[in-house]
């Protein structure tokens, strides 16, 4: 593996243990902004389709899908713009912005094709931004500390998804959902100064680090690289949105509890779904550090064992909040353990001139792979049953743990050979 050339700003080699620095900080803290910035107009959406511009909830469907479609899309490219150095700063700091400044500007929309149009702009800007800022956050650690380094920002993010929602509330209760959503555009804008001041933490890179524009699919996926997204991939297709958690909870418990309660307890799971994803991120960023090379690898096997225990229980669970909670908070430790170790995983296995293409790919890969679950899942729940689609989602999960096993056992052996042949022959 190629490591990067750059050093910190204030003279720091790369090799230094310290890793909670003003950089990482930074991006941390452009991930919470972000997502508190965004949270608002998406929370707000259905409400500003729906009562204000009149639309009909097919409407809302849509842009939904258009506009993650983009993304994923988008996604890809800004992993190929990512592979320079030079050129994912730039890429990171313009999605920031432009995320924020065209999701607040929903707020002006008079007409549903502005808000289509402003919403899948945006998603596109925001798919954009994510290869740069994960291979950003590569180039200012150490090769040791890239899971505490991403265990960080994937808390920071979820700390994000839960203040958002809630921030949100107080502002349409203050100003009205139009108010609220223009007002977005600050957390938005201040997460792009976020990136511009944990870019100039860092050293510029070099000319000697700049690397061409060029689509890199087939290295990307050769070798332990490889084999690791082909893993990722089985468990991103049982990977479900968790709006199909809330809603088994809720069809659970209101025959005993009434709709609207059910509804409201469901939500409250799945904000312990949220916080149980924030604890864990750390922590199992920790544990990837410490366990070595392969330690990624191990705590996404943990993960997605969570993964496959949590949608086991939804599949044959009864309709009792205690029971509830268990698999609710084993997916949001999955989560939370998942996420961080794709990512360090990433970092760890890929050559620096590769690194944005491998962000791509894995952003890629997890976009397209929760759109099959979620649209195959619920083809399932309508035509058999809720337990036919979470039995499907768990097989998934079963299938990703032997992925890992063999990205496991292929880097051990490697690993293995390569430290005989480094012993001289007596």
């Amino acid at each position: 593996m190629t490591e990067t050339s750059c050093t910190a700003a204030d003279g720091t080699p790369a090799n230094n243990e310290k890793w909670l620095t003003p950089g990482v900080r930074g991006i941390g803290s452009a991930s919470f902004l972000a997502d508190v910035g965004h949270e608002i107009p998406t929370a707000l959406l259905p409400s500003l389709l729906t009562s204000t511009l009149g639309a009909p909830a097919a409407a809302l469907g849509v842009i939904e899908g258009v506009s993650d479609a983009l993304a994923g899309s988008a996604r890809f490219g800004g992993g190929v713009l990512a592979d320079d150095p030079s050129r994912r700063r730039k890429v990171a700091v313009g999605g920031y912005a432009t995320t924020a400044v065209l999701g607040a500007a929903t707020a002006g929309a008079t007409a549903v094709w502005q808000v289509g149009l402003l919403r899948a702009a945006a998603w596109t800007a925001r798919g954009l931004r994510v290869p740069a800022r994960n291979a950003l956050l590569a180039d200012i650690v150490p090769p040791k500390a890239y899971g505490r380094a991403y265990g960080f920002e994937r808390m920071m993010d979820n700390l994000g998804a839960i203040f958002g929602p809630l921030l949100a509330l107080s502002l349409v209760a203050w100003l009205g959902v139009t108010w609220a959503i223009g007002l977005s555009v600050i957390p938005g804008l201040l997460a792009a100064a976020a990136i511009v001041y944990a870019i100039r933490k860092t050293s510029r890179p070099t000319g000697r680090d700049r690397v061409p524009l060029k689509i890199r699919v087939r290295p990307v996926l050769q070798g332990d690289l490889g084999r690791l997204m082909a893993a990722v991939a089985a468990f991103e297709v049982g990977n479900v949105a968790a709006t199909l958690l809330i809603l088994r909870a809720s069809e659970l418990l209101t025959p005993d509890h009434g709709a609207k309660t059910a509804t409201t307890i469901a939500l409250g799971l799945y904000t312990a779904y949220n916080v149980a994803a924030t604890i864990a991120s750390i922590p199992a960023g920790r544990l990837a550090d410490r366990l070595g090379t392969r330690g990624p690898i191990l705590v996404l096997a943990g993960g997605v064992l969570a993964f496959a225990v949590a949608y086991g229980m939804f599949a044959a669970t009864g309709a009792t909040i205690a029971v509830l909670t268990a698999p609710f908070i084993l997916a949001g430790i999955g989560i939370g353990a998942v996420e961080t170790a794709q990512h360090s995983a990433v970092a760890a296995l890929a050559p620096n001139n590769l690194r944005g293409s491998a962000f791509g790919m894995l952003a890629t890969v997890q976009s397209l792979g929760n759109l099959a679950a979620s649209t195959i899942a619920g083809i399932l729940w309508t035509t058999a049953s809720p337990t036919a689609a979470f039995t499907y989602l768990t097989g998934w999960m079963l299938l990703a743990l032997v992925g890992l096993l063999v990205a496991w056992r292929a880097l051990t052996d490697r690993r293995g050979k390569s430290s005989t042949k480094s012993v001289p022959q007596v």
